[in-house]
């Protein structure tokens, strides 16, 4: 059940909320738990019963961490209960993979001799197994309590705004609102705003975008040129930024109408100087995941040649991570080289260019990087970099790039550069100011003016976005897949 689906806008949210705010406090957890398994199995059906293996797993884990104070059988336990997290993720992402590439290297179909179906990835595993992980995790580090009632990591872990996409909330950040919360008429009309903003982004602009990407990726290698493909890469860049950002936009805004409050995924990641605050900005909460629960454990205090390749293990699973294919790895590896070199001696040959030439920089290289994240495989990856160099000569039946670039793409890639900048919160505070100077001249407080102007635009973006939708083909957001 997309978010952007009318089913869920106008039918299933508001039932959820409607019933929540109805029923006593004292049934609110176990209602929104019972919502989120709906809202799984709608999409997912008998996959539903892997998330409550997930839920039982780590509940029975995190009460066994805490009932023995022997480090050793700790950590025994935790390697235990952390295994059988990632051994669900290897079965269900990774056994295809492995299978394929065994078969590739030794002509063994270990799969078939085994009689293994071909599993079908269930949507969110990657994130719910890494919630599950990070809470074994912190309970082994007595970071936090296990939780005695199940409720409580139950809804943790299958809390619908974040089950299938992100961000990847750790216990703590939410831990006292699971246990009690209250939802305000002001923070409910901001989870309102949030979400309606997170909508626009999807519907309005990566929609759009992602129709020339994925019509320029599809073509053929000798159907490709320079122009069309650097036109592909940049729709590309722009459209997953806005597709997963504003998927991080709904799911904050709805956990706001519920009293939660996720934490930020996304600092305007584009406007980076280098690779290494480029992740500092983009996907900050696996970012976080990845150095607080691998990189920390692998030692930071460690030789220089250590160090970097613990960063080039660390980026080798975040490629796996998200998918089960080499150009997904190489992408890793690819982001991982360029922090080592920049914690060598990068870094101070950028630090001595102009901050623009630092930004040309780390933008070349991060679209670089997408051409391998976007491309359905190395070889593809591969044509795609040929033609970027110019190298390839397109077939006289190849599509020009002004059959791409219509009037309506030029006036979505202008709005989404703007908006991948802190331009339009600048613009704002300095809107309000100059409001609050002239408040006796509008005759009303600037506040309620300004807000009778934000009320409009969010009015306005939402019924937009909401006849797309309704018109709209099936587009599911692109971190779905993983």
């Amino acid at each position: 059940m997309l978010f952007t689906e009318p089913v869920f806008i106008f039918l299933f949210l508001p039932a959820v909320l409607g019933i929540y705010f109805l029923l006593p406090k004292s049934a609110r957890n176990a209602w929104l738990i019972f919502a989120s398994l709906v809202f799984y199995f709608y999409g997912e059906g008998f996959h539903t019963l892997i998330l409550l293996f997930s839920v039982v797993l780590n509940y029975v884990g995190g009460i066994a961490l805490t009932r023995t104070n022997k480090q050793a059988l700790r950590r025994l336990l935790l390697a235990a209960s952390v295994g059988c997290n990632v051994l669900l993720l290897v079965i269900f992402k990774y056994a295809n993979f492995v299978g394929e590439n065994v078969q590739r290297l030794s002509g063994y179909d270990v799969l078939g001799r085994l009689h293994v179906p071909h599993l079908r990835l269930p949507i969110g595993i990657s994130f719910f197994t890494f919630m599950g992980i990070s809470y074994l995790v912190d309970v082994y580090r007595r970071q936090i309590k296990a939780q005695k009632n199940p409720i409580n990591p139950a809804l943790y872990i299958t809390l619908f705004p974040h089950l299938i996409a992100g961000p990847i909330v750790r216990y703590s950040d939410i831990a006292q609102e699971i246990v009690s919360r209250r939802v305000s008429l002001p923070e409910f009309s901001e989870g309102i705003k949030r979400f309606t903003i997170g909508f626009g982004k999807k519907m309005l602009i990566a929609n759009v975008l992602a129709l020339p990407a994925d019509q320029i990726f599809r073509l053929n290698g000798d159907q490709l040129s320079a122009p069309v493909v650097w036109l592909g890469i940049v729709c590309y860049t722009l459209q997953i930024y806005y597709d997963f950002s504003g998927y991080t936009d709904m799911a904050i805004g709805l956990a706001r109408m519920f009293g939660f409050h996720f934490p930020e995924n996304f600092n305007y990641p584009y406007i980076s100087t280098s690779i290494t605050e480029f992740w500092r900005r983009w996907h900050i909460s696996l970012s976080t995941w990845f150095r607080d629960y691998v990189f920390f454990p692998l030692g930071i205090r460690r030789p220089a040649w250590r160090v970097s390749l613990n960063l080039l293990i660390v980026f080798f699973l975040c490629g796996l991570w998200h998918g089960a294919s080499w150009h997904f790895v190489f992408w890793g590896l690819y982001h991982g080289a360029f922090l080592v070199l920049e914690r060598t001696r990068l870094t101070k040959i950028l630090n001595k260019l102009a901050k623009p030439l630092r930004h040309a920089y780390a933008l070349l290289v991060i679209m670089i990087g997408w051409v391998l994240f976007r491309a359905e495989s190395l070889a593809g990856a591969g044509a795609y970099f040929k033609a970027m160099s110019g190298v390839t000569i397109p077939q006289a039946q190849f599509l020009k790039f002004s059959y791409f670039l219509t009037p309506e793409l030029v006036i979505v890639l202008l709005v989404a550069m703007v908006g991948a900048t802190p331009a339009v919160p600048f613009l704002r505070r300095h809107i309000e100011a100059l409001v609050k100077r002239i408040e006796g001249a509008l005759g009303v407080p600037a506040e309620f003016a300004m807000g009778m102007v934000r009320a409009v635009i969010i009015m306005a973006l939402f019924i937009s976005s909401s006849a797309l939708s309704a018109a709209g083909t099936y587009n599911p957001f692109i971190y779905f897949r993983f």
